[in-house]
């Protein structure tokens, strides 16, 4: 043994490695590199601050425990060098860009760099430098956390860019994932089982390659700007408009039309149509301001539209639950999804641009027949005050009461007894509450997932305001089309609640609350990019200004990880 030790402390005094086989009882003396390893780490401390060359390791925490869990052996090299599943690595690393990532954010360049300076000393025979081994562990291990993280819960924190969105993202403990793919020789397939396992996000996918093909064969041609145009117009516009459409999945250029374009006619009419459809706008078959303002993004920024959502996809939890609610903001549309397929939708109208309707994930778990609104504060003196200053039969007429204190103690106030002029957004010791009815803001019924933001589903007295395209009127909170439809699905398994008990209860017009026997998940989203159960890839305006901030965090240099993360 003391010869063993003398002759493996001369080869590594002469630059020479000399790897046991792992499991060896001469592992804890010839491995050399996992010493190197070993101090590097420690020497690094907790959370370890480690650097291959201008490399930062970002995993901080995960990757020391990784190491530390395996006694300090390297995971991705043994006494021939490289080990396959690295190589198994890489390329999933290199594949990175068909999840909307970037490969370059996972040391690849280095990694490459390394790994051929190793082989090149192997081919001529050279000692392998311990120090550069135990570089090249690092960057692979670092690769697989950070990769891991960013397909598990996303590359972004959607906190860290938009104070409005709150995801219940998925997690794991990363290492041991690390771990349990090495010894079971299953580093693509563990990879993979990271990703969302929803259809939408497979779907989102799919439509990348797509439009990433688009943008290396050109893109599609641009409109000139000029009147709308519509059935009957011919020009050269006109030709602009067939190639621009034909474009999105048969790149097309000019110079492949005919010396003499054809006119404006059903086919092309149709093909606009669709195009406003999967784009959110009138589909009116005539291509105004709106319609060639969407017809002339790029096909660079499309592709960027869709990574952005995918991440979007990368912070939701891996169970959305049986059956659940989706609100997607940015198509004003709510769906109810069952067993993998969407049973019920219907228009929304989600809030104001300065009071834009939160992103997040809560539980629906009782309703409200026939409420009463109790006026937000800042409502109250930001929109209503105003109101009732200018007419003081205001409040009468529109049904609502003012009470003063709270609770218990709270009295009512003849509403003519108070000088209004001298009420103020500093001086309002008063509460409104509008009484059930067809005056009430929030129609005939309201469905509760108690969250901090006071947020909720409900009915509206405005109906005529959903058969805008454009459906940004609320101070938050989300108006639906059908209420009552909702309202009897969320309550179909309670016979106490069938269509016509419904129907009695409305008639009596007295609130009535009643709390499902089951909660059912509802999820506040904003999609500007998704796939509908047709197939059918659909984009929508960045109504929120939210996909500007995402994108350019998603080609930032990557953070180091953070919440949820390793």
């Amino acid at each position: 043994m003391c010869r063993l030790l003398i002759f493996s402390i001369i080869l590594a005094l002469t630059g020479f490695i000399f790897f046991a086989p792992y499991g060896s009882a001469e592992q804890g003396e010839g491995n050399h590199v996992g010493e190197f390893l070993r101090n590097r780490i420690e020497a690094a401390g907790y959370p370890a601050h480690v650097a291959v060359g201008t490399e930062r390791i970002l995993a901080q925490k995960a990757l020391p425990r990784f190491y530390q869990k395996r006694g300090y052996m390297p995971a991705w090299i043994d006494h021939t060098g490289l080990q396959q599943q690295g190589d198994v690595l890489m390329k999933c690393i290199q594949a990175a860009d068909l999840e909307g990532l970037h490969p370059e954010d996972y040391h690849l360049k280095s990694i490459l760099a390394t790994l051929g300076e190793v082989r090149k000393n192997q081919t001529e025979k050279k000692a392998l430098n311990p120090r550069r081994l135990v570089d090249l562990d690092l960057l692979l291990t670092d690769a697989f956390l950070m990769y891991g993280s960013h397909l598990l819960s996303g590359r972004i924190n959607p906190e860290s860019i938009d104070p409005e969105w709150f995801a219940n993202r998925r997690g794991a403990e990363l290492d041991q994932v690390l771990q349990e793919a090495i010894s079971s020789n299953r580093i693509e397939e563990t990879l993979h089982s990271l990703l969302p396992v929803q259809s939408g996000y497979g779907a989102l996918r799919e439509a990348l390659g797509r439009y990433r093909a688009v943008v290396r064969s050109g893109g599609w041609p641009t409109v000139s700007e000029g009147p709308a145009l519509k059935k009957g117009n011919r020009g050269k516009r006109v030709a602009e408009l067939r190639a621009r459409l034909s474009g999105e999945s048969e790149p097309v250029s000019l110079s492949e039309t005919s010396p003499e374009p054809a006119p404006f006619d059903e086919t092309l009419e149709k093909m606009l149509r669709d195009f406003q459809h999967r784009h959110g706008l009138d589909p009116d078959g005539v291509a105004g301001p709106a319609t060639l303002s969407e017809l002339n993004v790029s096909a660079e920024e499309r592709v960027r539209q869709i990574e952005v959502n995918m991440e979007r996809w990368r912070w939701l939890p891996q169970d959305l639950g049986n059956p659940y609610i989706i609100v997607n903001m940015a198509s004003f549309m709510l769906y109810v999804v069952e067993d993998h397929r969407p049973v019920m939708e219907m228009r929304v109208i989600v809030g104001k641009g300065y009071r834009r309707t939160p992103v997040f994930s809560s539980k629906i778990s009782y309703l409200v027949f026939s409420p009463y609104w109790h006026v937000p504060p800042g409502i109250a003196i930001k929109d209503k005050l105003p109101l009732i200053k200018k007419d003081p039969y205001y409040l009468t007429k529109n049904k609502m009461r003012v009470f003063q204190g709270w609770g218990a103690d709270a009295r009512e106030i003849d509403p003519t007894s108070i000088d209004w002029a001298r009420v103020n957004g500093k001086h309002f010791p008063y509460r409104l509450r509008q009484d059930p009815g067809p005056h009430n803001a929030l129609g005939k019924v309201k469905f509760m997932f108690p969250n901090r933001f006071n947020v909720y589903l409900h009915d509206t007295s405005s109906p005529e305001l959903f058969e805008k395209t454009s459906r940004t009127f609320s101070s938050g909170c989300i108006r639906i089309q059908n209420p009552l439809e909702l309202a009897h699905y969320l309550l179909k398994d309670d016979p106490r609640w069938n269509s016509q008990a419904i129907q009695d209860q409305l008639a009596k017009n007295t609130e009535k609350t009643v709390t499902l026997r089951a909660p059912v998940d509802i999820h506040l989203l904003y999609w500007t990019a998704f796939v509908d159960r047709a197939g059918i890839l659909h984009f929508r305006k960045d109504i929120y200004g939210r996909d500007g901030r995402l994108t350019k965090a998603l080609y930032a240099k990557p953070p180091t990880l953070n919440r949820g993360q390793p």
